[in-house]
């Protein structure tokens, strides 16, 4: 597991202000949710190809909002 990328809570900090409010629905943990987008872009795999620590169950949640953010930019 010590080859697995994990945001710092300062990085998270820092991040933060930058994710919409929640509005009904509570979303996956942002943490995994963004260590894995990282992870995967990083070794250049699938979403669903991400290690199980970094999918958080399911790999669905790091592909809807990376394409959701990259519509976004």
């Amino acid at each position: 597991m010590s080859d697995l990328y994990w945001l710092t809570d300062e990085q998270m900090a820092r991040l933060t202000p930058f994710f919409p409010k929640l509005h009904g629905k509570p979303r996956v943990d942002d943490k995994r949710v963004l260590s894995g987008i990282t992870f995967i872009d990083r070794n250049g795999l699938r979403g669903r190809d991400a290690p199980s620590e970094k999918r958080d169950g399911a790999w669905r949640d790091i592909c809807t909002r990376c394409r959701r953010w990259a519509a976004d930019s």
